[in-house]
């Protein structure tokens, strides 16, 4: 079953142009042109709202209160997208529980980016309620001050969260529960992209950026030249 997202704009041809974007992504997307428009429809069969903020009667910050007042949608996740640039206006946003905040004139790349990670942050907080539920936990990996929670996909330092990307937490996961082991290029690719056609070379780009980030535990990252890459308990 595909994602359904709502778009909320006076603009049609903002409507449009996320719609067929977001659609070429594999997203079902409906638009509306009013707030009024929207409060019409099954709100709750959406899993994301990207919502505009100036509006003629019903303003956007106002449609998220009715949409967060109702326990049927409170959970539904929104971006809002608007001309409003002050800081001021993105803190309001935020304060009143949006998942994010998009200026316009925006790019779809970003607007793209930013409808992954909500979703993602959203399926990870209903994987969590649900696995509570169901008395299901995954105990954290760690190493020394080095630290992944499986159950809410994040990694920490010193209880400091690392801003990793997808890729890269699956590369530092796998690492540490398979430790003192170099692994090869091909079985890297295998594991983590699940054997996606990508190049050694994204392999190499991954591993650089994760070593950078992972600050001192880098230098656990070994490297066998022509080959491959593992975690050692060991410093190089």
């Amino acid at each position: 079953m595909r994602v359904k997202i709502l778009i909320i704009d006076d603009e049609e041809s903002i409507c449009e142009i996320l719609k067929y974007n977001l659609e070429k992504e594999g997203y079902e997307v409906t638009t509306a042109n009013s707030a009024e428009e929207a409060l019409e429809l099954d709100l709750p069969a959406f899993s994301l709202m990207i919502v505009d903020i100036m509006m003629e009667r019903l303003s956007g910050f106002d449609f998220a209160k009715r949409v967060q007042n109702s326990s049927s949608t409170e959970n539904i996740p929104i971006i809002f997208c608007s001309a409003l640039t002050e800081e001021d206006d993105m803190v309001m946003g935020l304060n009143i529980g949006a998942d994010d905040y998009i200026t316009k004139p925006f790019s779809m790349n970003e607007v793209i980016a930013r409808v992954r990670a909500v979703l993602r942050r959203s399926n990870v907080a209903q994987q969590i309620s649900y696995n509570t539920s169901k008395g299901i936990y995954e105990p954290d990996i760690t190493f020394h001050n080095l630290r992944i929670d499986r159950n809410v996909k994040m990694c920490y330092i010193n209880g400091e969260v690392l801003d990793l990307t997808p890729t890269e937490y699956s590369l530092i996961l796998y690492f540490l529960t398979h430790r003192n082991r170099i692994y090869s290029r091909e079985e890297i690719i295998r594991q983590v992209w699940n054997g996606q056609e990508v190049t050694s070379r994204t392999v190499d780009t991954n591993m650089a950026r994760l070593r950078k980030k992972l600050g001192i535990y880098g230098n656990h990252i070994h490297t066998r030249a022509g080959f491959g890459y593992g975690f050692k308990e060991e410093e190089n």
